[in-house]
């Protein structure tokens, strides 16, 4: 029977191989967790709520079904946690808000479904900042998630009780969503691989305000997993009408081809990105010469387009002040002083405004189309910065200004273009925060990116921690 530590170090793979071999029960693994939750949590701060009793119960099921042979679906046992903004059954949703309502959901989002189907457990609800309104990751509703790797520093968000729940093993898939880089900005700041995949990719329900650039993706220690989860996550759910609603494909299959023969562009600063900490560029620069010892062609080249920043700013803008507006009058001082201050803003933008924004984001697409005809993937920094300091929302220096989209230049890009994009731990600064690599890949070709994730992965195998730094 494994140990405490040991279980820690599993990942879903290994898991399952235990559980088959009937050398670990599901029951061991969740109480494992369980009780990491209960010592790490005063640190880190990850979870909304974690629901020990029906993980518990889950786990007793699973372990039945194992010790009988019949496993249900893929990741019978496999503990799996959910960010607080989209529903489970039986528990509340609360988007990181005080207005929020603690009322039970009354059904599983489509994601949620599809891990329950296929037997994974459910722990518990990952925390965001309020209506993952930034890139950081405190709330006033759960106040200040911090990083594994440094407590005093920002897991990233706004997927950050995920990100730094993966960073710990506190279960061993998560579930993130990306509308301006909520899951890869918490992969970098946090050293975990994180995937946004294709919009439509994954159904959503209830749909998300942020529309057409909303993704949801998992968040986990190895890219396998991170395939094995968005396999599941991708299945069919007709609640959506704006996803794929076809059988979703086994992202594992082809997964170890690797990327010899690949044309790669390694993009340091995308053509704008003038701020950007040399020891993280340093570190980029060299992850993605390491393609080139994969047998993939990397040159250095730019997609051609001009920031989009404020395209972006008035669709998440504008959204803001829509979501604010449903809050009663009498909660609205409830609220984040600086999701209020956005919201604020985006009340000045008009009818027009927003449209024109979003005509004008289907038209940047093309440009990203015509850069892949001549390249297969495209290398970025996954962040200019290593993680900020915890409760802020932009860094204290001040050289980013008061918006947090300021620092991260490389993720809402994909964003508006709906294409594929990872983040995967490519190194470390100085000081020890981990740095991300960014693998961008052409539409609908979600795995072709994990393929270069996981060559990158065998050259340079993502570190983990087992506990909290000091």
């Amino acid at each position: 029977m494994a140990g405490s530590d040991e279980i820690a170090g599993l990942n879903a793979e290994d898991l399952l191989g235990l559980y088959r071999r009937k050398a670990l029960s599901p029951v061991t693994v969740v109480s494992d967790i369980l009780a990491r939750i209960e010592a790490f949590e005063p640190v880190v701060n990850a979870f909304v709520l974690v629901d020990s009793a029906g993980a518990i119960a889950q786990a007793r099921a699973s372990e039945a079904r194992w010790m009988k042979g019949e496993p249900q679906g893929l990741l019978d046992g496999v503990p799996a946690t959910i960010k607080d903004i989209v529903d489970i059954e039986g528990l509340p949703t609360r988007f990181g808000s005080a207005t929020t309502s603690p009322a039970p959901a009354k059904q599983d989002a489509p994601a949620v479904a599809r891990l329950r189907e296929e037997g994974a457990i459910l722990i518990g609800k990952t925390t965001l900042p309020e209506f993952g309104w930034i890139g950081a990751c405190h709330s006033p509703l759960t106040g200040i998630t911090r990083n594994p790797w440094d407590p005093a520093r920002t897991p990233g968000g706004s997927s950050g009780g995920a990100a730094a729940a993966a960073a710990l093993n506190l279960g061993v898939l998560h579930h993130g969503t990306d509308a301006a880089g909520s899951i890869r900005i918490p992969a970098a700041f946090s050293g975990v691989f994180g995937i946004k995949p294709s919009f439509g990719r994954v159904p959503a329900y209830p749909a998300s305000a942020m529309t057409v650039l909303a993704h949801q993706g998992p968040l986990t220690r190895t890219v396998r997993d991170g395939a094995l989860m968005l396999t599941v996550m991708s299945g069919p759910d007709m609640r959506d009408s704006a996803a794929w609603n076809t059988p979703a494909p086994d992202f594992r299959i082809g997964i170890e081809d690797g990327v010899r023969g690949l044309r790669i562009a390694w993009s340091p600063r995308l053509g704008y990105v003038e701020d950007i900490d040399a020891d993280v560029e340093a570190a980029a620069a060299r992850a993605a010469e390491r393609f080139v010892e994969l047998g993939a062609t990397v040159e250095v080249a730019d997609p051609g387009f001009a920031d989009p920043v404020e395209m972006l700013r008035t669709i998440w803008y504008a959204v803001s002040a829509a979501t604010v507006e449903k809050v009663a009058p009498e909660d609205r001082s409830k609220l984040d002083p600086g999701y209020q201050r956005i919201a604020e803003i985006g009340a000045g933008f008009s009818l027009n405004d927003y449209l024109t924004a979003q005509v004008d984001r289907a038209a940047f697409t093309l440009p990203m189309l015509d850069f892949h005809k001549r390249y297969d993937l495209l290398l970025t920094p996954q962040m200019p910065v290593p993680a900020i300091e915890a409760g802020l929302v932009t860094p204290s220096d001040g050289r980013f200004g008061e918006d947090w989209v300021n620092w991260s230049p490389f993720t809402y890009p994909f964003n508006l273009t709906q294409q594929p994009a990872a983040s995967i731990p490519c190194g470390f600064t100085e000081s020890g925060l981990p740095v991300g690599l960014q693998i961008v890949g052409p539409p609908r070709r979600d795995d072709l990116v994990l393929r270069a994730a996981r060559a990158f992965e065998s050259l340079q195998p993502i570190a983990t921690l087992s506990a909290p730094r000091a």
